[in-house]
């Protein structure tokens, strides 16, 4: 088969890859539908996080199953799945609590940017549809594996609650998501941080209420401005930095709550400023499969349409276009096509 393989920074390559095989009885080969670069595949990508030696990218997917070991009996060749970014085996206590995130037998996926997957614990992990898609829904499908997903935990983990104020710090694919969970948990104003022009048309029309373009201290200023002084009861951090999250804490309300979801890139938390502000921190790899039955049902009704945050699709062997463009900022998230 074909797949994306990192070699160094700035250097993704499309290659001849063993075709993948069931190595254990609870595993899956999945035919890859659709796939995408994650805006977490870019710190790799511009050096900022080891690449060491070449290997395989890509941890989402949607697809239709080849052929599954005999522990596998949720799922079966010929229909259509979606999976999450963490395999699970939806059985362990983690799991039973719903954070198969956190599932004692977890794997994290790497291999997704190809033309066929094998997916670990593909009891826990996959969840079939009643029939195939519309092509059409393919994206949104594949935007619940991992960026709806995540921006549905964030909103949770920012506890949203129906009549709240939302800020959500970033204006990627994860965090125009979780505009559309805010607005799906019944924020009823949601102010989304961007200085993107196309970003912010795409967060109004998600169901943001207030644009803010400034950043860092100014940005925290004019959060205060929107919210009376106080700040807001709920914020999706998106993105992973120092100055992003000193951003989401800052703009949080004493009582508030701010949901991170950005994989830190050198985050340190003060605690005794922590301590005094007395805001509420939750994050962490998001539970996908705990929600993918709720937001997969979301999608095919037509209540959300997360796919919309693909705004660039290019055929599978033009993977490092879609490094370059994201990287450049020329795409939100580049949808691949097998």
């Amino acid at each position: 088969m074909r797949g994306a393989v990192i070699h160094a920074p700035g250097d993704v390559r499309f290659e001849s890859l063993d075709d993948p095989k069931l190595i254990e009885s609870t595993d899956a080969v999945i035919r890859t539908v659709a796939t995408c670069v994650c805006g977490s595949d870019l710190w790799p990508y511009r050096g900022l996080e080891p690449v060491g030696d070449p290997h395989p990218m890509g941890h989402e997917y949607v697809g239709i199953v080849e052929e599954v070991g005999s522990e596998v009996t949720n799922v079966g060749p010929g229909q259509f799945v979606v999976g999450s970014f963490a395999t699970s085996d939806n059985t362990c206590v983690n799991c039973l609590g719903g954070w198969q995130s956190s599932c004692l037998n977890r794997e994290f996926m790497s291999t997704c940017q190809a033309d066929y997957v094998r997916i670990p614990n593909a009891h826990g992990t996959l969840v079939a549809t009643d029939e195939h898609p519309d092509a059409e829904m393919v994206p949104s499908l594949l935007a619940v594996s991992d960026v709806m997903g995540t921006g549905w935990y964030a909103a949770l983990a920012a506890e949203v609650k129906p009549g709240s104020t939302a800020v959500v710090v970033g204006d990627g694919a994860v965090g125009l998501c979780g505009v559309i969970a805010a607005k799906e948990l019944g924020a009823e104003r949601i102010i989304a941080m961007s200085r993107h022009e196309s970003r912010q048309k795409l967060a109004l029309e998600f169901g943001a209420t207030d644009i803010v373009g400034e950043r860092g201290l100014d940005g925290v200023a004019r959060i205060k401005d929107l919210t009376g002084g106080i700040g807001a009861d709920s914020v999706l951090e998106c993105v992973g930095t120092a100055e992003s999250m000193s951003q989401a804490l800052h703009s949080a309300r004493p009582g508030g709550n701010v949901g991170f979801v950005g994989v830190p890139h050198e985050v340190a938390v003060d605690g005794q400023e922590l301590f005094f502000s007395q805001v509420g921190l939750r994050g962490g790899p998001a539970p996908v499969r705990r929600y993918l039955p709720d937001l997969i049902d979301r999608v095919l009704t037509g209540r959300i349409n997360p796919g919309r945050v693909f705004d660039l699709t290019l055929p599978l062997d033009q993977v490092a276009e879609g490094y370059r463009a994201m990287d450049e900022r020329r795409a939100v998230k580049a949808l691949l096509k097998p």
